[in-house]
Parts: structure tokens; C-alpha cells; sequence
């Protein structure tokens, strides 16, 4: 395929239009233009036709013209006259071969109306005549052929081509300056917009873009001003995320380092060697757990682009299985479940990772319950934790599902931030609100989305 920059295809998309115009005008003129003066040309035998007829409305006395009937074709507006009496061979007027008069004196004969028009072609060209029918003085019938080739036509018809050819072509020359004006203009902005995705590319996204004029571009300039908001967005939160994830590796990492150069030097801060490894092995616990957050919160980013796995399950039968997991972790906790029967249509690992992560987080501040919810209300799906611990304060109900947001206690994570993001992927939406007796999780989601009413 031919790749053509935005000037090259502006000059074919002109050439083309052009050819276009130019190539219908020459099938539709010539007919619609061969139409009208065809219709002319029957107008002027007509009118000829009804000056050669007496005051009385006569016909002519005989005699005739000395005008050859071939050199007539030669003649741009000559009309002959025949006139017929009751048969074709008593003809008198303007001479005309005898295959042609049978042919006119045939229509004649068949004509049921006073006047007609008829046309036939003779030597390669066309003759077009009017036959009036009547009576002379004597009683007879009588017809008057009037007739005229075709010259006048096609010559008018070449005449009024070739100015056609001169306007076309003159138009064609004068429209190039309006041409290379509009390549210019087009390329104008689309220029300056390829300057700004340079600038993108090398990372420079601080200068806003805004484009003030036609309604396109503008929509260009604005959909352009988006990216470039999106593009400081994410470079902000990859560098925060940089920041924090070094926070939060670098403590543990200090830790087990402490202890192990402790080990190595014979010194024992926390009794005995066994205490110390157990340290150790916490840390590393801890740091492991860090890092597959990480990598799993970087996973769900990458699968913003995929098809998700989805499956219909019961919500009770995986929140048996969450709470299976941490029933022992706090004996002091009583654990609820409600809404067993209804179904999700979602990624059950995904789904499974989302409330094993709420449930870590409202074991951390729950006082006595845990309760694990799935209801309708209104036009949504929502699938609830709640926890009977201290409200929140300083927080919005969106806010706390950030990377790395500072929890009531001074933790740290990516918990909920996993949360919002798998509840994004299934067309949801994570928030966290204060209730009377404590704090509800929530997803809510569409139930056009969830396509899984009971």
C-alpha cells in the first residue's frame, strides 16, 4: 500500500474531485445538453414551418427551392418544406430523395393528430422534421413537412463542450492557490500537535496544549490535553509508588539485616538465637508478603487490556472460604455472613483476593464483629465487610483505597488499593463509610453489569 503524507493525499483528494467533476460532466452534459437543444432545434421548424403558410393559414403554391438537400446539411439553421398532396409522388417544395419522402409521407399517412415530430437518420446523420396536416383551397388533404438536420444541434452542442473543457480547466488552475492554502492550514495544526507528541516522547509533559479555533481540532487539542494529564498522573503515582514501595521494603530489609550482623557478632538482643531467627523469619514474612502485593498490583494494571475470566459462583461458599482462613487468627471475633444465596459473575480469584483483603483489613480494627454482606439496593449489586471497630476520621470514602494511604493505626499498604482496583475491573466501584455501630466496605456494582440477579 502507498503511504502518502496529509499534503500528498490533499493534492490527490483534489485531483480526484476534479477528475470526478470532469468525467460526469462529459457523460451528463453532452445528453442533457443534446435534450435541450434537440428540443430547440424542433422549435425553430416549427416557427419556420408557420411562416411559410398564407394569412388564411394556407399552404404554400408550388414551386421549389434551389437548394440542394445534401448542401442543406451544411447550413446551421436551414429548414425545408415539403408539401404532400394525397399521395407522396404530387409533392412540391424543397427537393428531397425519394427514400426519404416515402418515409416521410409513411408517417404522414399515420399521423392522427395535426402536427407531430419525428426524426430519421440518413447518410450517418439525423433529420429532424414536423409534418402539419390541412386542406387547400381545392378541398384536399394536405400535409407540410418541414424539415432540418441535425448541424445546428451538434455544432452548438461542440461549442458549449469546449467552453465547458475552457471552465474546467481554468477552474482547475485557479484552484490550486485555494488548494495549497488548505494544505497549509491543515497541516498547521496537525504540525504543531506532532511537535507536542515529540515533546511527550522525551518525557516533557509540564507545557498544556490548548487550541482555540475550529471545533475538530479543538476536540483534538482537549482529547491531546487529556492524555497529557493522564501521562502526569501516572508518572506521579509510579513515582510515589517508587517512593513508598522503597519505604516499606526498606524497613524490613533493615531489620533482618540488624539482627543478622547481631547473630554474626555474638550479640543477642532478644535472648537466644531461636528468638532472633524468629525475628528474621517475620521480616522476611512481612517483606515477602510486600512484594507479591506489589507484583499483583501491578498484574491488575496489565489486565485493565484483557478479557477477564468470569464465572458464576455464590457468594456464600467463598465467604466461608475467607473466613476459614482468619476464624483462629482472633478468637475475640465473631464472624456473620448474610446474603449466602446470591450469585457473582465475576473472577473467582480475583473476587476471592478482594474480600481476603478487606477482611485483613477490618480484622485490624474490629472489635467483636466481622460481617460479611451481599444485598441488592436499588440499581446496584453491592457486596459489603463490615467491621464493628472506630470510625474514620480525615479520610473520604474513596481516598483510603490509595496506594500506600496512612490507615487510623500508621499502616501503610497496598491492600485496598487492590480492592479498588479488581472492583474497577468488574465494572464496579470501592468506598468506605461510617455506619451507626462502626465502618462498611463496599462494591457496588451496576446490576446491568453484573447480569446475575437472583
Amino acid at each position: 500500500m502507498i503511504r502518502l503524507n496529509l499534503t500528498q493525499r490533499i493534492w490527490l483528494s483534489f485531483g480526484l474531485l476534479l477528475f470526478t467533476i470532469g468525467l460526469l460532466t462529459a457523460i451528463i452534459y453532452p445528453l442533457s445538453i443534446k435534450d435541450t437543444l434537440t428540443e430547440e432545434t424542433y422549435r425553430i421548424i416549427e416557427n419556420e414551418q408557420q411562416k411559410v403558410r398564407d394569412p388564411q393559414k394556407q399552404f404554400p403554391q408550388k414551386g421549389e427551392s434551389s437548394v440542394d438537400f445534401i448542401e442543406r446539411r451544411n447550413a446551421e439553421r436551414s429548414v425545408g418544406h415539403v408539401l404532400i398532396v394525397d399521395q407522396y409522388a404530387n409533392s412540391q417544395g424543397d427537393p428531397v430523395p425519394e427514400e426519404v419522402l416515402v418515409e416521410m409521407a409513411e408517417k404522414a399517412y399515420e399521423q392522427k393528430e395535426n402536427k407531430g415530430r419525428y426524426e430519421l437518420t440518413y447518410e450517418g446523420a439525423t433529420l429532424f422534421y414536423v409534418i402539419s396536416t390541412g386542406t387547400n383551397a381545392q378541398g384536399e388533404v394536405v400535409y407540410l413537412i418541414s424539415y432540418m438536420w441535425d448541424t445546428y444541434r451538434d455544432q452548438m452542442v461542440n461549442r458549449l463542450w469546449l467552453r465547458l473543457v475552457l471552465i474546467l480547466l481554468f477552474t482547475g488552475i485557479f484552484s490550486i492557490i485555494p488548494a495549497i492554502w488548505l494544505a497549509r492550514y491543515l497541516r498547521s495544526p496537525l504540525t504543531i500537535l506532532g511537535k507536542r507528541f515529540e515533546q511527550i516522547a522525551k518525557r516533557n509533559w509540564q507545557e498544556p496544549f490548548h487550541w482555540k479555533g475550529d471545533d475538530e481540532f479543538y476536540v483534538l487539542s482537549k482529547q491531546f490535553e487529556d492524555m497529557r494529564q493522564n501521562l502526569l498522573r501516572h508518572d506521579h503515582a509510579q513515582k510515589t509508588f517508587i517512593q513508598h514501595a522503597s519505604h516499606e521494603l526498606k524497613t524490613p530489609i533493615m531489620t533482618i539485616k540488624s539482627y543478622a550482623q547481631s547473630v554474626k557478632d555474638g550479640i543477642m538482643p532478644k535472648g537466644t538465637t531461636e528468638d532472633m531467627m524468629d525475628v528474621i523469619l517475620k521480616e522476611t514474612h512481612r517483606m515477602e508478603k510486600r512484594v507479591q502485593n506489589m507484583l499483583y498490583y501491578t498484574k491488575l494494571d496489565a489486565m485493565k487490556l484483557n478479557v477477564l475470566s468470569k464465572e458464576t459462583f455464590e457468594f456464600g461458599d467463598l465467604a466461608e472460604d475467607i473466613i476459614e482462613r482468619f476464624r483462629y487468627q482472633r478468637e475475640d471475633i465473631n464472624f456473620e455472613i448474610t446474603g449466602n444465596h446470591y450469585k457473582i459473575n465475576g473472577d473467582h480469584e480475583q473476587w476471592s483476593i478482594l474480600l481476603d483483603n478487606l477482611v485483613q483489613n477490618a480484622l485490624r480494627y474490629a472489635s467483636e464483629t466481622i460481617r460479611l454482606s451481599a444485598f441488592y439496593k436499588g440499581s446496584y449489586f453491592i457486596v459489603e465487610v463490615f467491621n464493628d471497630g472506630e470510625q474514620l476520621t480525615g479520610v473520604t470514602g474513596e481516598e483510603i483505597f490509595q496506594p500506600f494511604r496512612k490507615g487510623n493505626k500508621g499502616q501503610f499498604g497496598l491492600g485496598l488499593a487492590i480492592v479498588k482496583r479488581i472492583a474497577e475491573l468488574h465494572g464496579g466501584k470501592a468506598t468506605a463509610l461510617n455506619t451507626k455501630n462502626g465502618v462498611a466496605f463496599q462494591i457496588k456494582i451496576l446490576i446491568n453489569d453484573m447480569q446475575n440477579k437472583e
